[in-house]
């Protein structure tokens, strides 16, 4: 009973906190990006993808990491579980229409991006041990200025727990008992995920101890493979129900401005989801992308910030419309018993039978395994601007430990915190880059003229 109770207050901070107030912050943040740089963003969208070629790369100026390098880790980061899972979530809590909302979400919030990575670079600051660093802690302190010190540490604090990995262990573990052990006739539970979680412990922890040019290099050479393997897979999908995708598609219009779906006409609710789901899975506007972008080589925060725009694209109007399309053409996205990862395997396995569900666990092995390597960079520069370099070691095994919770957690409870975290991430994430959005501007201005 005890339990329960912690589980629903937890559930309940969640709801609570995604209201209509942070609604109104990053739908509302991201359309003023948007009209206030005159669309100008967008405009050089080529500009961005030749930026990702290294043509501009100069490995003599400050950062730690190439232009590609920053967006690989942050595309590793945020193209993860969300995009297979959250997803599946956001269907299941809101139906189709839910899709739609994400859309729009992702659209302001490349917008969004651009601002915020800008601003990544352009204030950057020096940890403990003298090495320049990048992030919202950073824009809040260098750009707005020491007295405005404890938003930054309110960030700091809530981004340790929200990129830890318990999500992507969660769903890791479900996948792997409902995809391989249980059609296996293998006893599945606490023990099998008792087992799961040590075994990504210890794979996780061989690999977070190298730091992150030892990340980058990984998340560089496995982030592109991670997502054409499952685009493919999933397009197979989409063709193999050919006659589905029409009405698939409408039904998500159809249910966005409806509800009819799951939310009983309740509209608002149903953009609230789409947002929320959103922002777990390309996190514009809460942050944590501009920890990795602010590490890159270069004196141009507006290249990072064009690069940074190309992460919303990729993660929600690309990957996360694949899976949408997958489980709403099949038609299981009303099943009454699935949710998460099992409701994503079930579209796999009507569509691809007997292989299916062995495709979709190699890929989400992936990608949560590449979202695993990406945060502990994150969450050990938030816990270093509070409490120093030097004993960053705390952190990690802060991370590694909430690997086993998540394993061994309910999904509901994993969810609402990491979801807590990420919605109050954004408060001065947005506050901080609504403030200094004339400073991008005049940036983006003398950059372009001499572009």
């Amino acid at each position: 009973m005890f339990l329960q109770k912690i589980s629903d207050f937890i559930i309940d901070t969640g709801n609570f906190i995604w209201s209509y107030p942070l609604l109104i912050l990053l739908l509302g943040g991201g359309l003023f990006f948007l009209i206030y740089s005159r669309f100008l963003p967008f405009f050089y969208f080529r500009h961005a993808l030749k930026l990702l070629s290294g043509k501009y790369d100069n490995p003599d100026e400050p950062g730690q990491i190439s232009h590609y390098q920053a967006l690989s880790t942050a595309i590793s980061g945020s193209v993860g579980m969300g995009n297979v899972s959250g997803i599946a979530v956001g269907i299941v809590t809101g139906g189709p229409g839910a899709v739609f909302w994400m859309w729009i979400s992702a659209l302001l919030g490349a917008a969004t991006e651009f601002f915020t990575n800008t601003l990544g670079v352009l204030y950057r600051g020096r940890d403990s041990s003298g090495e320049i660093q990048g992030g919202p802690m950073y824009v809040i302190t260098e750009g707005l200025g020491k007295k405005w010190r404890f938003l930054a540490i309110f960030f700091s604090f809530f981004g340790m727990i929200g990129v830890t990995s318990m999500f992507q262990a969660n769903q890791l573990t479900q996948a792997i008992r409902d995809i391989i052990l249980v059609p296996n006739h293998v006893q599945a539970g606490f023990t099998s995920n008792l087992i799961t979680g040590i075994l990504l412990t210890i794979f996780v922890t061989l690999v977070i101890t190298g730091g992150i040019k030892r990340i980058a290099k990984i998340a560089a050479k496995i982030a592109p493979v991670m997502i054409i393997l499952y685009i493919l897979a999933v397009i197979y999908i989409i063709i193999s129900n050919p006659g589905q995708i029409i009405p698939g598609l409408k039904l998500i219009f159809v249910d966005a401005f409806s509800a009819r779906a799951a939310m009983g006409g309740a509209v608002g609710s149903l953009i609230i989801t789409g947002v929320r789901r959103a922002s777990f899975s390309n996190e514009a506007g809460i942050g944590a992308t501009t920890l990795a972008h602010g590490a890159a080589k270069t004196n141009e925060p507006v290249r990072q910030g064009l690069i940074g725009m190309l992460g919303p694209f990729i993660d929600t109007i690309i990957v996360c419309t694949m899976t949408a399309l997958a489980i709403i053409i099949t038609g299981v996205w009303d099943h009454p018993e699935a949710d998460g990862i099992t409701l994503t395997a079930l579209a796999f396995e009507q569509s691809i039978p007997t292989y299916g569900p062995y495709i979709l666990i190699t890929c989400v092995s992936i990608f949560a395994l590449s979202t695993m390597f990406s945060y502990p960079y994150y969450g050990a520069k938030c816990f270093s601007f509070i409490f120093g370099t030097r004993h960053t070691y705390i952190y990690y095994i802060f991370y590694i430990l909430t690997i086993m919770i998540g394993a061994l957690g309910s999904l509901k409870v994993v969810l609402s915190i990491i979801d807590s975290s990420y919605g109050l991430m954004a408060f001065p994430t947005m506050l901080s880059a609504l403030w200094l959005a004339p400073k991008v501007m005049k940036a983006a201005k003398e950059y372009f003229k001499r572009v």
